[in-house]
């Protein structure tokens, strides 16, 4: 049970943005937004258990934060890991 746990923990959310759209579409590539402690093996795993398909391959990048204002205070975004996972011919993922 606990290995399952971590399977949902390394995947936290998709990206629903138009180019994450375009990309499922094309290439048929999802993207999801993971910890940034996460490895490209343990995203491969977890997407693989938790969606039942066979992975080719996994992209990773660290989107920094960015820097913003409310009113006087100042302070940052903070900064996160996207995994663009591209699936075998034949595989796809439902989202909504």
């Amino acid at each position: 049970m606990g290995n399952i746990d971590r399977m949902y923990q390394v995947i936290k959310k998709p990206v629903i943005t138009e180019k994450a759209t375009n990309d499922s579409i094309d290439r048929n590539s999802y993207t999801f937004r993971v910890p940034v402690d996460a490895n490209k093996i343990e995203i491969r795993q977890a997407v693989e258990t938790l969606f039942e398909v066979k992975v080719r391959g996994v992209n990773t990048l660290r989107v920094n934060g960015k820097s913003r204002r409310r009113g006087w205070r100042a302070g940052r975004t903070a900064a996160w890991k996207k995994a663009m996972v591209t699936l075998a011919d034949g595989y796809n993922i439902e989202m909504i």
